[in-house]
């Protein structure tokens, strides 16, 4: 708790009120009339001039493309891995969690909200973090990695490219956790300097994109098969929205999906909703369907599959998929206990896809 406060107290220092901090976007081109068209999310927005993307921190400033947030999070805190969820990557250490305003999404179930809907000119106050002042911070509490998290790391490229660059130069880890929704371009040259991913896959239908979260399915699912393609680690998250996404034939459709374009060793989480933002009218995910779609996940021949955000369900831990012993015991985001010895499971000597120590 005190390591947390002076955390906290560290960065008042550079707690400042709201101004953009403009850095030339990464991944545009130049049209006529001083217009430009972002690259970088299948949105490929034409924008002209003085006005800004679908994501809103991304602006045309006398022909030239500018990222708004480029060293000004709006969220800077420590938590652990396991609230990513990566259960597979360092499971126990903590991790520095960074954030800027805004999405190229609009899921009306986002937790976030309030920071993922909003421009930068919303937020009262925010941070102002260099890239290398970033890591200096991981460094400074000891920490196992850097992540990008909270709302949608995409908007933010260029910040985190630079930070995760001269972390790997540093020796430190970097993660994000994202909706998938990017070009590849961007997406292959991302990569090359994280260590791991997390794709919240959100749904198994056009529709379910298109109503609650404004966008299209096939893009992330193009961003999955190049993550297993470039060999990237990454871990799948589907959050089960009661009535939206938790049909047992899409769940199914879904998991058969993953193993024929990814295989059968990607972790997938199914997790609880909670209502929030615009679907309050909607209850929380009934225990026993997260159940059944971890049923369902089985049937089909998954291997590493999770039910999070129930604390204690003895789901929310590792199996070997061979022996079945329980190898990473958990509740809820802590670790109680790791048999995985040099990537293997301690009692039968099986491999565990993953990131180990």
């Amino acid at each position: 708790m005190i390591k947390k406060c002076l955390f906290v107290l560290n960065l008042l220092v550079c707690f400042c009120s709201t101004m953009f901090s403009l850095k030339e976007a990464m991944f545009y081109i130049k049209l006529e009339n001083n217009k430009v068209q972002c690259k970088l999310c299948p949105r490929e927005c034409v924008i002209a001039l003085g006005k800004r993307g679908f994501c809103r921190v991304r602006e045309n400033q006398n022909g030239k493309l500018y990222s708004l947030v480029y060293g000004m999070p709006c969220s800077v805190d420590i938590g652990p891995i396991e609230k990513a969820p990566l259960y597979h990557f360092y499971p126990g250490h903590k991790r520095l969690c960074l954030a800027t305003v805004s999405c190229n999404l609009r899921c009306k179930y986002c937790h976030n909200w309030h920071i993922s809907q909003i421009a930068p000119e919303e937020l009262k106050q925010t941070y102002q973090l260099s890239p290398q002042e970033v890591i200096n911070l991981a460094k400074k509490y000891g920490l196992g990695s850097i992540s990008f998290t909270y709302t949608e790391p995409t908007v933010f490229y260029e910040y985190i490219y630079d930070i995760s660059k001269l972390a790997k130069e540093q020796g430190i880890k970097t993660s994000i956790v994202s909706n998938g929704f990017i070009n590849p371009e961007p997406l292959k040259k991302l990569i090359k300097v994280l260590d791991a991913v997390k794709i919240d896959l959100k749904g198994f239908s056009e529709k379910f994109y298109q109503q609650i979260c404004s966008a299209e399915l096939k893009p992330v699912l193009r961003t999955l098969e190049i993550l297993k393609q470039e060999n990237k680690y990454f871990e799948i998250v589907n959050l089960i929205i009661p009535t939206l996404n938790d049909s047992e034939d899409e769940i199914r459709e879904m998991c058969r999906w993953i193993k024929e374009k990814l295989g059968d060793e990607v972790p997938i989480h199914f997790t609880r909703f909670s209502p929030a933002y615009k679907l309050i009218h909607l209850p929380p995910t009934p225990i026993k369907k997260l159940e059944k779609a971890h049923e369902v996940a089985k049937e089909v021949g998954l291997k590493y599959v999770y039910i999070g955000n129930v604390p204690g369900h003895k789901y929310n831990s590792t199996y070997c998929p061979k022996c079945k012993k329980l190898l990473i015991e958990r509740c809820h985001f802590e670790v109680r206990k790791n048999e995985v010895v040099k990537g293997k499971c301690k009692y039968c000597g099986k491999e565990i896809v993953g990131i180990w120590e």
